[in-house]
């Protein structure tokens, strides 16, 4: 390792580092604004200004800017001489001669990397008397405030925004010394990776709108480590609540997972928490049919009465709700009572899913193992909807292969400019095979749009390429084997491949193509993985568990065998048609319904109990790629919520079932750890309740917290008690050890100096590497060394078409980031940003109706009402196929893929 001497301490670096990020990693405070460490060097502000010297006899030196400067055995760096101060401290007046310096008003305050950095190069005084330059803000949407007076001009955000998450529409905009950051006209910002903008921004120009509805400084928020519950990439947050209430999602650093962004629905959807409607009481169906409040202790003796003989009862668990509160479901009623709340294809798909990953040599694959990746194939998945952080990372995946052009020339990886200069639009492969068109469709270096099965096809001809103990795919058309060629060829050039699938369309034959890909790619010899996504954010605990799928609920009560139906967190209208699930209530003799939010199955419960959300009870969630990670409370709420694993405890408890002692969580881990193998090592996820630091708990709120304020004077001017937490070392205050946690632990990112997201290299092991400590969660699922590929039988191209009825279409699911998603759907933001249902057709399709784009379409779908909708025409939709957002608001399919009929819909006053 070469040796540096800064200051003439000498340090060993990493080959190929600049000096910004080695003094960094060594915690030496440098301040600096373009730099950021997912984004690399710019050298646009030059406030990293250091001394650098020739050799050791050299006592002049000369300025460099640290994050341009590479480092090399030997050299000689000081960040105290005073010339170099003097340089930064002059540079920070020059930013802040047009600033407002409104940190009193401004949401950014108390967590400002400008605020940081103006404090640490020691400018104090302003000497700046002239007319300020100003310009004019503009609405970018309802998840994003934009205040241009506050702009450094940095550049962070357009690097970020177009270069980083390729997005189109904010640019910079230059005049002589005006430059605008914003859109060529007021509007949404379009990138779904919009939110990252507010951490990016080191001053408040982009800052947090759904946070400055309900405002509240950083520091008087109580926060926890989270896990985001919106789908299955598990990406890891900080929560924070006052007064109750969540008032902001901010992104929590793991080098395996989301890395340093989250996509906006992980960000925005939160505010479900916070909604109107509530459920906080428990309730009883009335004689009139309607629900009315009712005692907590009473509801639970009759709930305990229906549930009294276990084989009369089927609980429904949720892929949204706790692997925690599933395993007490599945225990109050038996392994064989318990159903996963999932209808049977969506059961079969996730059994399959499992199956693919626990087989063969080949690893799941982390988001850090996707951003490495030179070749990425995408079968089925359009992951900008329907797992938004894997696209990102597979957009940083494209610039692998194309790196070397840069290297070739002698540019380090981290000088972004030049590299971006070289390298130019050149693109990595990434082989992208999906019915319709995507946000990544600009990546792909090989586009097909077929339909399931032939993607299906596709897949096991391109493993039969690479492998040839892979079986050959019959009846193949030449142009899908030619297809299949070429993409081998492409990957036989390369040697880290990730493959990725999921269940979005429905197919278990794609998922097992998918997996095929992989191995065949492994037995090639070549640094494999892959990654198969699941719809939900816990569906892989469900995979591990087992149980019911929902027709199967359903004929044991109409056959009698079962009376009553426990439900947790799981509207079942969502999972299966209405015919099914209103026959299932229509059978079921009592309800008990376990739920904190509204919906069509609450409505049906003859018995309803408040539950708390993820924020509000700890619990673990399994990722797609088997990691189980564990969300922490983040506040005790006010009505009767609580853990749904502590309410199904409390009627265990009711029936005087002694294997329900369970006083803490870490009691209820050890039942699943005895009697789950799958969990055997579920203790090592985070450190349990009695972990301490020299021993003192962990604090929840930073050690600034002011306590209570004037908002609650009127009520009580006191403190109150503070509230106990048996299921974790956290407290809920701000007393406790100050340093840092272990990761899974890690309440916020803070250091001396460093308040802002900027905090994190403070906790890293290297700059974008782990962090001190290890990332946390546990991998559930290793592969299996030396173990042989097990193939399936490969299938025939064209199955989709088989068993088609005439005028029948194969309707396809089409997910949508924002929409599709229950929980986030209550946060008014997304629910903004949601589309209008609609069905896309190929313009060959649109043609045979004789349809145009835009006219009104009647969708005739078995199980449900006819649905007229708007007909957007796409190109390359495949034939004989047809597409429907999914589960959006007024047009929720969760059965498809399925046959249906579509036609034009009929003239006002015309009979259908």
């Amino acid at each position: 390792m070469p040796k540096i001497w800064i200051d003439n301490v000498p340090y060993d670096v990493r080959p190929g580092q600049n000096l910004l990020a080695v003094g960094l990693e060594q915690g030496l405070n440098i301040p600096y604004f373009c730099w950021h460490p997912a984004l690399g060097s710019a050298g646009a502000c030059r406030q990293c200004a250091v001394k650098q010297y020739a050799n050791p006899e050299d006592t002049r030196g000369r300025i460099v800017m640290a994050c341009m400067t590479p480092c090399g055995e030997g050299n000689r760096f000081s960040v105290d001489d005073q010339e170099a101060k003097e340089f930064r401290a002059g540079v920070v007046e020059l930013l802040m001669a047009n600033h407002p310096h409104d940190c009193p008003i401004c949401d950014e305050g108390g967590e400002c990397h400008l605020q940081d950095m103006t404090v640490m190069t020691g400018h104090a005084y302003r000497d700046y008397r002239f007319k300020k330059r100003t310009y004019e803000n503009q609405d970018l949407g309802p998840l994003i405030n934009h205040e241009m007076n506050r702009c450094i001009q940095c550049y962070r955000c357009v690097r970020y925004y177009r270069d980083y998450a390729g997005g189109e529409d904010l640019q910079a905009f230059a005049s002589k010394n005006h430059v605008f950051f914003g859109r060529h006209q007021p509007g949404t910002l379009e990138n779904e990776f919009s939110g990252n903008l507010v951490e990016v921004c080191p001053t408040g120009v982009f800052t947090d709108k759904t946070l400055k509805k309900h405002y509240t400084r950083r520091w008087d928020l109580t926060t926890a480590p989270s896990v985001c519950g919106h789908c299955s990439v598990g990406c890891n947050t900080f929560p924070g609540e006052r007064y109750g209430g969540l008032r902001r999602i901010r992104n929590r650093y793991n080098g395996e997972v989301n890395g340093y962004f989250l996509c906006d629905r992980g960000r925005y959807g939160y505010e479900y928490a916070n909604a109107a409607d509530r459920l906080k009481q428990t309730f009883r169906r009335g004689a009139d049919g309607g629900h009315q409040q009712t005692a907590r202790t009473a509801a639970l003796a009759e709930a305990a009465a229906w549930l009294a003989d276990p084989a009369k009862v089927v609980a429904i668990g949720s892929p949204r709700a706790s692997l925690e509160s599933n395993f007490a479901l599945r225990r109050l009623a038996g392994a064989g009572n318990f159903c996963v709340g999932l209808a049977r294809r969506e059961r079969g798909l996730l059994a399959t899913l499992l199956e693919c990953l626990q087989q063969g040599s080949v690893p799941t694959a982390s988001l850090r193992k996707v951003g490495e990746a030179e070749a990425v194939v995408i079968l089925g998945e359009d992951l900008q909807q329907s797992a938004a952080r894997i696209a990102l990372q597979v957009r940083q995946a494209s610039r692998n292969v194309p790196m070397a052009i840069a290297r070739k020339a002698g540019i380090p990886d981290w000088n972004e400019l030049a590299v971006r200069e070289i390298v130019q639009d050149e693109k990595g492969p990434v082989i992208l095979v999906h019915p319709a068109h995507g946000k990544l469709d600009d990546l792909a270096t090989q586009r097909l749009f077929l339909a399931p099965d032939d993607i299906a096809a596709f897949g096991f001809a391109l493993a039969a390429a690479l492998d040839p103990a892979a079986p050959a795919v019959a009846g193949l058309s030449a142009e899908l084997a030619a297809a299949a060629d070429a993409a081998a060829a492409t990957l036989r050039g390369v040697s880290k491949i990730v493959v990725i699938g999921g269940t979005s369309l429905g197919s278990e034959k794609l998922l097992r193509a998918t997996a095929a890909v992989a191995w065949a790619a492994k037995s090639a010899g070549k640094d494999a993985s892959l990654a198969l996504v699941p719809a939900e954010a816990n569906s892989m605990a469900l995979a591990f568990l087992g149980g019911l799928a929902l027709e199967e609920a359903l004929e044991r009560f109409e056959s009698g065998a079962a009376e009553t139906l426990l439900i947790d967190q799981n509207d079942l209208y969502r999972r299966a048609d209405r015919k099914t699930v209103d026959r299932l209530f229509a059978a079921a003799k009592n309800v008990v319904v376990l739920d904190h939010s509204p919906n069509e199955t609450t409505r049906r419960a003859d018995l309803l109990f408040p539950v708390g959300t993820v924020f509000e009870g700890d619990g673990t969630l399994i990722n797609y790629e088997g990691r189980a990670q564990r969300a922490v409370q983040v506040f005790v709420p006010a009505g009767e919520q609580t853990e749904s694993w502590r309410l199904v405890r409390d009627l265990g408890r009711a029936l005087g079932r002694e294997d329900f002692g369970w006083d803490k969580l870490d009691d209820l881990l050890d039942a699943i750890e005895s009697e789950v193998a799958a969990f055997a090592s579920l203790d090592e996820v985070a450190p349990d309740a009695s972990f301490r630091i020299r021993g003192l708990k962990i604090p929840r709120q930073s050690h600034r917290a002011s306590g209570r304020t004037a908002i609650k004077a009127k009520e009580n001017v006191s403190e109150g008690a503070v509230p106990t937490d048996p299921d974790s070392p956290l407290s809920f205050s701000m007393e406790g050890y100050l340093g840092a946690p272990p990761p899974a632990l890690t309440p916020f990112f803070w250091a001396p100096g460093w308040n802002s997201a900027s905090s994190i290299t403070r906790f890293q092991e290297e700059i974008g590497g782990p962090l001190r400590g290890g990332d946390p969660g546990l991998r559930l699922i290793e592969p299996q060394e030396g173990a042989a590929p097990a193939y399936p039988p490969a299938e025939t191209e064209g199955a989709a078409h088989e068993g088609a009825q005439p005028g029948q279409l194969l309707l396809l699911p089409l997910p949508h980031l924002f929409g599709s998603e229950e929980l986030s759907l209550r946060s008014a933001g997304i629910a903004t940003l949601a589309p209008s249902p609609y069905l896309a057709l190929s313009p060959d399709g649109a043609a045979a109706l004789g349809l145009l784009d835009g006219a009104a379409v009647t969708v005739e779908l078995e199980g449900y009402p006819p649905l007229e909708v708007p007909l957007k025409v796409s190109a390359d939709f495949p034939a004989g196929c047809a597409g429907l957002p999914h589960l959006l608001q007024g047009a929720s399919f969760p059965t498809l893929p399925a046959w249906g009929k579509v036609h034009a819909a009929p003239a006002a006053g015309e009979a259908q």
